[in-house]
């Protein structure tokens, strides 16, 4: 090694140094330090400080790029550490290089730490640009390089996700394919993530800088020991402890130490359990029961409800039939909502048995979810695991004294709740309707449809016709508040009367008379005088005008009357003979009388 002469006294002229016969010529280092001595001498010639420019060119000689130096920690600040590597100016390493995966600086005033000289040499503050990243690659190749060769494991950090894999930080950055993540598929590497795992070296380029690593390779061996083990032991019906590994809308993987088993969501509990995050969390340990085991395909069914008892095996002791009790509403549907009566048995209220009412749309109309509600137990199938509950029969049936507050006959109020093609529905108080059938309307009108005298909502009066307690059932009528015309009629008519009627429509076969508002008789052409040789429907009635008819016929049960405008006209005209002869007889007597001797008269008596 050369030694370094003595600064010479400005303004001394100087000579070439003689060197040492102990330094070969080809030393790099002498031949450096010659350069720079020739530096030097030009630096004096042009009147630039020889001191300084020596001492820098002797710095970057000692910290050169490529070197790693140990370096002690001045002062940490929010953005750059400083570090003194034993050069005539400290350093600068950039404060994420010595961040740890928290955020949290990892070293502080004191620590010793390796650097490397970054290329661009100084900041424009005089600061030597370290680099403790690049440091500890180089440092972690060597032991990368090692560690491939002997096929060893070593312990790193995955950082990131990447097309096709992980980022692992192993001292350098290495990539690590998904399918090397575990030894079996793995779905998703957000759970890896920030984890410290074992993995070993597949493949190592240092001079390209690529590393390739395998968790897959690292832990196989010991998986393979310890599956083997754990199917060595199992068995259908053995209880067994595990770990949960993860979750699934459907239930829950447990690692039973080398192989998964399915707890399937509806084996996690006797309770509704919507899923399986409700009661379990991955990494929690719990004790399984093998339910099923399928040693060709490694499946593993289990179970943890199956630990303890069925609520379901003694329930009627518990809940008699008609016997009350109280729940908490977890679902409505729209056929009913389901109760919870205690942990693993449910209930259901049906929509029909939520009121007596029919008119109940939805069931979220009388209660909601969470909501405690008092029922009665109207049916237990244990074998199907159902419970039918009902809350109306809280209140007394109206049915069962509809008879004792109602009868035949009698006029009621109500609203029309629903109309059909076959009549209409009213609802006469909470829980009883009535049905208005559509012949029940009008004694006279020929109805088509309810709506057209009667309309959703409305308040109407009607006749009790029918009580059927045991069918649940109420005939009523609208047009028995009226009495029967045609009823009236046949009573205070017979055949042969004469009556007035209203021609109101025509036929091929002859007239419709209209008798009374609602009913009608029917004259046939034959009884029509004049009809003979006429167009068909060329009658010589005019509708509108009122004529007398004869009664010919008459059916009180099919509501049918015959009428005779011939038989009314023969009547007529005897009618008025038989007034003719009674006035002429009337007269002939009258004159008898007059033309009559007087009687003989006594004069005798007279006197």
């Amino acid at each position: 090694m050369a030694t370094r002469p003595d600064h010479p006294t400005p303004g001394t002229p100087t000579t070439t140094p003689e060197w040492p016969s102990t330094v070969p010529d080809n030393d790099p280092d002498f031949t450096d330090f010659a350069a720079a001595m020739a530096a030097e001498e030009a630096a004096l010639a042009a009147g630039n400080d020889f001191e300084h420019q020596l001492e820098d060119a002797e710095q970057a000689h000692l910290a050169g790029d490529g070197e790693v130096l140990r370096g002690i920690v001045l002062k940490v600040n929010p953005k750059e550490v400083i570090v003194d590597v034993g050069q005539k100016s400290e350093g600068v390493v950039p404060i994420d290089q010595l961040t740890g995966p928290d955020g949290q600086v990892t070293v502080q005033q004191g620590d010793e730490i390796e650097v490397m000289l970054e290329r661009g040499g100084l900041t424009p503050e005089g600061f030597l640009l370290l680099s403790h990243k690049r440091a500890r690659a180089a440092r972690a190749w060597d032991t990368l390089e090692q560690a491939e060769r002997e096929q060893t494991v070593i312990t790193g950090r995955v950082i990131s996700r990447t097309r096709g894999g992980v980022l692992v930080d192993v001292g350098a950055e290495a990539f690590m394919p998904t399918s090397h993540l575990d030894v079996r598929p793995v779905h998703s590497v957000d759970p890896w993530l920030g984890q410290e795992i074992p993995v070993r070296v597949i493949k190592i380029n240092r001079r390209r800088g690529n590393l390739v690593v395998s968790r897959r390779l690292a832990v196989e061996e010991e998986y393979n020991a310890r599956k083997a083990a754990a199917l060595e032991g199992l068995a259908e019906g053995a209880v067994v402890t595990g770990v949960v590994k993860n979750l699934t809308d459907y239930g829950a993987f447990v690692d039973l130490g080398g192989i998964d088993g399915l707890l399937h969501v509806s084996d996690i509990s006797h309770g509704r359990v919507g899923h399986p995050s409700e009661l379990l969390n991955p990494g929690e340990t719990i004790t399984v029961k093998v339910l099923k085991y399928d040693r060709d395909k490694q499946r593993i069914s289990l179970g943890a409800k199956q630990l303890a008892p069925d609520p379901w095996d003694s329930i009627h002791d518990r809940y008699p039939l008609g016997g009350r009790l109280i729940g908490r509403v977890v679902s409505i549907t729209d056929y009913g909502a389901f109760v919870e009566i205690e942990a693993g048995v449910e209930g259901l209220i049906h929509i029909s048995e939520m009121t007596w009412s029919r008119r109940l749309k939805h069931p979220s109309k009388v209660v909601r979810v969470n909501d405690q509600v008092e029922a009665v137990v109207l049916e237990i199938k244990p074998q199907e695991r159902r419970v039918s509950l009902g809350i109306k029969q809280l209140e007394a049936d109206p049915w069962t004294t509809v008879a004792e507050r109602y009868s035949i006959g009698s006029v009621v109020e109500g609203r029309v709740r629903k109309l059909t093609d076959f009549g209409a529905f009213i609802e006469i108080e909470e829980g009883i309707d009535g049905l208005v059938h559509i012949s029940d309307f009008s004694w006279t009108k020929r109805i088509k449809h309810p709506s057209e005298i009667v309309r959703k909502g409305q308040q109407v009066q009607a006749v009790i016709l029918g009580i059927d307690t045991d069918g649940r059932r109420l005939s009523l009528g609208v047009k028995q508040l009226q009495p029967d015309a045609w009823e009236s009629f046949f009573q205070e008519h017979m055949v042969n009367d004469i009556v007035s009627g209203r021609v109101k429509r025509a036929a091929q076969f002859g007239v419709f008379v209209e008798l009374l508002p609602g009913v009608e008789g029917l004259c046939h052409n034959s009884e029509i005088p004049g009809t003979q040789g006429r167009a068909g429907g060329d009658l010589p009635l005019e509708l509108g005008v009122e004529y007398s008819f004869k009664i010919i016929r008459m059916s009180e049960t099919e509501k049918r009357i015959g009428l005779s405008l011939a038989a009314a006209a023969d009547e007529q005209e005897r009618a008025r003979l038989r007034g003719y002869q009674r006035e002429a007889a009337a007269a002939t007597s009258t004159m008898e009388q007059a033309f009559q001797p007087a009687p003989n008269l006594d004069l005798d008596d007279e006197q």
